[in-house]
């Protein structure tokens, strides 16, 4: 048995797909010991995991006091987080003894923790990978297009912080991309190879192995009699970005009375009662368990989140993707480019655009042939299971003997 040390500061995004490998490195033998917010600890502990929490309010003011304009400012952000996230994180496991750490690959002090811990370090990655040439690019765009006047003190506070930090923790910090990306000697990507932009990029350290769709317990109860037997439309926006009154009202209108039975969940950040007179063919919730409607799903409109569209995908429902931010505008390029549905735009759509292109989707069989494929090779890819296994070869290396 190893202790493993799971650290992640994430949204539902980043913290979802690692309840399955939770699961999985604990029924396998491993003692985790999970650190997030407050707001996770009942699903992380009904995983299995020994949880430790980080001051959620602190940490989000640290991150945004950094800027949100542009990229190198939340580079920023993710530094001034350090002093916030590292000496609560050595108080909170002060004397123990940890066998590797595994670090979500968006929260900027992964990498500084593993240096300071001295551990194996992976990196869970639960949006796309991206390579170190592709976010240079990225850099180097800004450098070149952005006012100097911008530039010099937004850089020149990315080299006070990374200062600070290397003297006060006695780490190395290199690059932008090692603040923003987390990388590691192995890093565990939640998609497939096919399907991440540019994915013949990644070397072997990559560990490609799916969506990691586990039993989420936590979520609220709906009652799946209303929609069983039927092959219905879903409609949401995902746990973040949903506080859309007029879309889902724009919805009502372009499917309402209409032969399909649609069940949309609007989150917890609108009334139900906003939306006004509900058509008979509507079921309305605040949230839905997403995995279970799935299964009886004919039409998933999604906001393209990474979770989201891979679970539509996994259980064979095509998708029209209206992204709303992030990386979400990526994923709906790529749900395009593979034929697995269609992308919409939020500014200017209308009634008429949507049903239009609900009745596109669910008429041409193209869509379901690619739909098929993929979820065939997302079945086979092995999720959180194939996860741990990759975990446990690279443990290897540094001591783990073989069962």
């Amino acid at each position: 048995m190893a202790r493993v040390l799971f650290i992640n500061g994430g949204s539902e995004g980043h913290i979802n797909p690692t309840i399955g490998v939770v699961q999985e490195l604990v029924s396998r033998g491993e003692e985790v010991v999970y650190l997030c917010i407050e707001a996770f600890r009942e699903r992380m502990e009904d995983a299995g995991a020994t949880v430790r929490t980080f001051d959620e309010h602190k940490f989000i003011q640290a991150f945004i006091s950094g800027g949100r304009d542009y990229m190198l400012e939340r580079i920023n952000g993710l530094l001034h987080t350090a002093d916030i996230i590292i000496p609560s994180v050595l108080e909170q496991i002060e004397g123990e003894k940890f066998d590797y750490i595994i670090h979500d690959s968006m929260f900027g002090c992964g990498r500084i923790l593993a240096q300071i811990l001295q551990l194996p370090a992976i990196s869970s990655c639960s949006t796309f990978a991206q390579s170190k040439e592709s976010f240079d690019r990225l850099l180097e765009q800004f450098y070149a297009e952005v006012p100097a006047n911008i530039v010099q003190p937004i850089h020149d506070k990315f080299l006070s912080l990374t200062a600070s930090i290397m003297d006060k923790y006695d780490v190395k910090i290199q690059s932008p991309y090692e603040v923003y990306c987390n990388p590691a000697p192995l890093t565990i990507v939640y998609t497939l190879r096919e399907f991440q932009p540019e994915g013949e990029a990644f070397d072997s350290t990559y560990k490609f192995v799916g969506p990691s769709i586990s039993s989420r317990g936590y979520q609220e109860h709906f009652d799946l009699s209303a929609i069983q037997g039927k092959k219905i439309i879903y409609i949401s926006l995902g746990t973040v970005f949903n506080r859309a009154v007029d879309f889902y009202k724009l919805c009502l209108e372009a499917l309402g009375n209409r032969d399909h039975t649609v069940l949309m969940s609007i989150g917890h950040n609108t009334h139900i009662s906003d939306l006004g007179e509900i058509p008979e063919n509507f079921i309305v919730k605040h949230v839905v368990p997403q995995t279970d409607v799935l299964q009886y799903t004919k039409l998933f409109i999604t906001h393209g989140g990474m979770n989201s569209t891979h679970e539509g995908l996994y259980y064979g429902v095509p998708l029209i993707v209206i992204p709303q931010s992030a990386d979400q505008p990526i994923i709906a390029k790529q749900v395009t480019r593979i034929g697995a549905g269609i992308t919409l735009q939020m500014h200017n759509l209308t009634a008429d655009q949507l049903r239009e292109s609900v009745e596109q989707v669910l008429h041409h069989s193209t869509f379901q042939v690619a739909v098929s494929s993929i979820k065939e090779s997302l079945h086979k890819s092995g999720g959180y299971s194939q996860a741990v296994d990759e975990i446990f070869k690279y443990s290897l290396k540094f001591g783990r003997t073989e069962n």
